[in-house]
């Protein structure tokens, strides 16, 4: 089978990378012609490395659909593909009219909730009215549709009227690393001197946050979240907050790693690194992290956070990391291997270059910190959760439902949406409790291995397009 492939531009973010992986592992039976429209073109190196076909029609920004059209329909007449793929908003409306016209099937898919209520808030206006009623008007075109998610699927049901029928989930994938967090904790403490020995020991050995407790919790926290199923997707705004409550109530008794913690705090080896990364933009909720950030540093003043990513929301991080008086505490260092420091551990801890080396460059930053943070307002279905799923670093992220297809309470601690007290307990939590998150992150990587291998999402995906082919 001949497959052409759309997409907007070669952009680093999640839904191109995505592509990326999963197109680079088909099997020899699909052939691929991957075709982008606009000038930018961040991973082109790495397709082409992947050995897939790049087909750039040089459209310049930031529509100019007649033309993207016609040189389109001419590269479909040349190409001969048996089925046409569309991702993001401009290649799908092209797509679909140069489907009409040239009569090739065309898969649609669904790779962000772009009509999410709080997507639209802000959207006002002619412009977006002519986005939303365009799309709406021909998504009746694609023959089937392909979503990165269920909660995607429903919302795309409501919003574009697509059919159910015609809508099946493929969730994305990662590789999966030779080594997790817990790896590079024990190397660390079997190599680092005896202040940041203490703290690996007690992640590693904190066997008195005991299962009964875990467990206890997370129950507590799965009620809440089917008790109030029939409002926003059963999404609570005090579960996980009262998860953390009960478990802490119960873990002080015979687990008080916060004391151990403020035994050395003096000690640089004794400072707790966050981390996040994405796209620098408002709907990422990494100024909810910052606030957050700021009201745990009062009570340990040795942690850090690092966001990584790049986008038109930068100069208002920066406007806010300086106004709350974190330059010292919080660094935006751009894309990954941006000639910036990794991280503040890698800056003043110990390095394991034995577990790092072989890794790729958000991998290497996940094992290299403490916590992932998570704070989006809406998404697809998140590629960097998944990474830090594989990863097995503990993980805090918000209650979206695109989220919630991926972890639970029994694999991350989770937070209502833009509710930053909650997120800042739960950092707290995450400080006081690295038994109980160490073995939340545990389980993370354990579902992610058996959900999300990438290997295993590639051959799905093209299973699906056969089927497709062959109905």
């Amino acid at each position: 089978m001949k497959l052409l492939f759309t997409q907007d531009a070669l952009v680093n973010a999640g839904a191109e990378r995505s592509h990326l992986e999963i197109l680079s592992r088909f099997s020899k039976e699909i052939e691929v012609a991957f075709v982008y429209f606009y000038p930018k073109h961040d991973l082109k190196q790495e397709y082409e490395k992947a050995g897939i076909r790049l087909i750039f029609l040089e459209i310049p920004e930031s529509y100019h659909f007649r033309l993207a059209v016609t040189r389109l329909v001419k590269t479909i007449r040349k190409e001969k593909p048996d089925l046409l793929v569309s991702s993001l908003w401009r290649a799908d409306i092209i797509t679909r009219i140069a489907s009409v016209i040239t009569g090739v099937p065309l898969v649609g898919t669904l790779v962000n909730d772009s009509y999410a209520p709080i997507a639209w808030k802000d959207k006002r206006g002619l412009k977006y009215k002519m986005v939303y009623w365009l799309d709406r008007l021909t998504a009746r075109i694609p023959k089937h549709w392909i979503a990165n998610a269920q909660a995607l699927a429903e919302s795309h049901e409501k919003t574009l009227g697509l059919d159910k029928n015609k809508i099946s989930v493929v969730y994305r994938g990662r590789s999966i690393p030779d080594n997790s967090h817990l790896d590079v904790i024990a190397s660390e403490a079997r190599q680092s001197p005896k202040g940041f020995h203490d703290k690996s020991v007690n992640q590693l050995n904190s066997k008195s946050v005991d299962k009964d407790i875990s467990e206890k919790g997370n129950r507590d926290s799965e009620s809440h979240l089917e008790d109030n199923e029939n409002e926003e997707r059963g999404f609570g705004n005090e579960g996980t907050v009262e998860n953390s409550k009960n478990i802490e109530m119960e873990v002080k008794r015979r687990d008080t790693p916060s004391e151990k913690y403020h035994q050395n705090q003096d000690s640089s080896f004794n400072a707790f690194h966050f981390i996040s990364y994405g796209r620098l933009l408002e709907r990422k909720g990494f100024q909810d992290a910052i606030h957050a950030f700021s009201k745990v540093l009062k009570k340990y003043p040795n942690c850090t956070l690092t966001i990584y990513g790049e986008g038109p929301y930068r100069s208002d991080l920066e406007i806010l990391i300086t106004s709350l008086g974190l330059t010292d505490h919080v660094k935006l260092p751009g894309k990954f291997g941006s000639g910036g420091s990794h991280s503040y551990r890698e800056e003043n801890e110990i390095a394991t270059p034995s577990l790092r080396s072989a890794r790729n460059d958000a991998t290497t930053i996940l094992l290299e910190n403490d916590c992932f943070l998570f704070p989006s307002w809406y998404e697809g279905f998140s590629g960097a959760l998944v990474e830090a799923m594989m990863a097995g670093i503990p993980i805090i992220a918000s209650n979206i439902s695109m989220n919630l297809e991926a972890i639970s309470p029994k694999t991350a601690l989770i937070f209502e949406f833009q509710n930053r007290k909650q997120l800042a307990n739960q950092m707290i939590f995450a400080i006081e409790h690295p038994g109980l998150t160490a073995d939340l992150g545990k389980a993370a990587r354990e579902e992610a291995i058996a959900r999300f291998d990438i290997e295993k999402i590639a051959k799905d995906y093209e299973a699906l397009l056969f089927e497709i082919k062959n109905n």
